[in-house]
């Protein structure tokens, strides 16, 4: 990461407070790092993806992509493209960003089974709230939640199609 930044900042103070930040946290399993979901951190995923993103694109042309943070998805109806995709995918992040594809996170769908992107399965023409992730609004919401907590998912919910989920929480609420 420290490569990719000094490409784009020349300022020596920036990369020493940048080493500062990313060497102040340690942990027995990783050694140095940040820890995931620190504002920093979501910061550099995407400074450091951002080789990656310009490799899809710009060298293997890929027309259908999407990532957020490290994670991505990518479209076509040509099963054997996406498959030829792979290894050259894999070869870039291992000898270029030192990463590996997460091997139990790896497959190849039809768009008619639904994809599996960011707490979301996403279909052609309409998304569906994960069932793990419904599961875990529940348990939240059921006693006595908070008016943030209420008003977060409900955000949330209003992006897919999620009527039957609202109508079970309403039901909740109006029971207890």
């Amino acid at each position: 990461m420290y490569t990719i930044l000094r490409r784009h900042i020349e300022d020596e103070e920036w990369h020493w407070l940048i080493k500062q930040v990313v060497s102040s946290f340690h942990s027995t399993e990783i050694g140095v790092g940040l820890p995931l979901g620190n504002l920093t951190s979501q910061l550099f995923v995407n400074i450091y993806m951002h080789e990656f993103n310009m490799f899809l694109k710009q060298e293997l042309k890929v027309k259908y992509y999407i990532r957020y943070a490290d994670d991505f998805a990518i479209f076509s109806d040509n099963k054997i493209y996406l498959e030829e995709l792979l290894p050259k995918m894999e070869k870039f992040l291992n000898e270029k960003l030192k990463l590996r594809l997460h091997e139990n996170k790896v497959y190849i769908k039809t768009y008619a089974s639904g994809v599996d992107f960011l707490g979301w399965v996403h279909f052609p023409h309409h998304r569906q709230i994960r069932t793990t992730t419904k599961r875990k609004i529940i348990k939240k919401l059921v006693g006595y939640p908070k008016k943030e907590t209420i008003n977060s998912y409900r955000g949330l919910l209003s992006h897919g199609d999620t009527y039957k989920l609202k109508k079970t929480l309403a039901h909740i609420f109006f029971m207890s």
